[in-house]
């Protein structure tokens, strides 16, 4: 294993009518020990009453960044037509320095209609988004280059999705973190194609942290097998239990190895 195993929580900002409950989830999460507080960029609830409390993505983030000492933040993930991606970056690098140089850019095509068709967005085609996607990537990335000040690091890019043609070839091309919506055998499969990917565009694909939905303790192991070393456990409003992301953070402890002690 190359790297650590990492525990993220989504904190995800539906079924939540007053912010401090969100504003809560996230000291209980730092508090607890994760790694990364995610949230999700959707305008209504995925799940539970569709017309519920919901908070926008990019505003809860810079709230989280100030509010957070230690973990990393971003979204699992940002749609990808939602905003002009010019201004996205910029969004991006202020959120980065809010932080002190903690965000992660999670982005992705995108998939429910509901959130293109209550905002006025093209919902298109599968195909039509993801060529969306690329060319907002390409801009993405200028546009982070050209910004001053700088971001305080170089942000790390995590592509959430499992297609084979489009969606991995980007990963290969632009992420640092590829996040799979797939079960096991499904991540083994998939990481061999985006291995071929890497070859293509020249990428060490050992360079890409793979990450997954928490599959539970007694799963965890045989994905870290397959590569995996980031796991995200989801939580929604309006109490955010995090009974799950403690059982999370438990195995997670046991699971990495003890650190080096340094040399006298």
């Amino acid at each position: 294993m190359s790297r650590p195993v990492r525990i993220g929580v989504q904190l995800q900002p539906q079924h939540a009518p007053d912010y401090g409950l969100i504003r809560d989830a996230v000291r209980r999460s730092e508090d607890a020990g994760v790694d990364i507080v995610f949230n999700w960029d959707h305008f209504y609830p995925l799940y539970g009453d569709p017309e519920g409390a919901h908070f926008e993505c990019w505003t809860m983030l810079a709230a989280v960044a100030e509010q957070t000492e230690r973990v990393e933040l971003g979204a699992l993930v940002t749609g990808g037509g939602y905003r002009n991606p010019d201004l996205l970056a910029d969004m991006a690098r202020t959120v980065d320095h809010i932080s002190g140089g903690r965000l992660i850019l999670g982005i992705g095509a995108g998939w429910f209609q509901k959130d293109y068709d209550q905002y006025g967005y093209q919902f298109g085609t599968a195909g039509s988004r993801l060529d969306l996607l690329k060319d907002y990537l390409a801009r993405i990335t200028d546009r982070l280059a050209k910004l001053n000040p700088q971001p305080v690091r170089d942000i790390p890019i995590l592509i959430g999705g499992g297609g084979e043609k489009k969606t991995l070839r980007l990963a290969a091309q632009y992420a640092d973190i590829w996040h799979s919506f797939a079960d096991l055998e499904v991540l083994q499969r998939k990481s061999g194609i985006l291995a071929e990917h890497c070859a293509a565009v020249g990428t060490d694909p050992a360079a890409i942290e793979k990450s997954v939905d928490w599959p539970g303790a007694d799963k965890a192991a045989d994905f870290v097998a397959a590569g995996a070393t980031l796991f995200t456990v989801g939580v929604g409003g309006p109490d955010y239990n995090l009974e799950d992301v403690k059982t999370a953070i438990a195995w997670r402890n046991s699971f990495n190895p003890e650190p080096v002690p340094a040399i006298a």
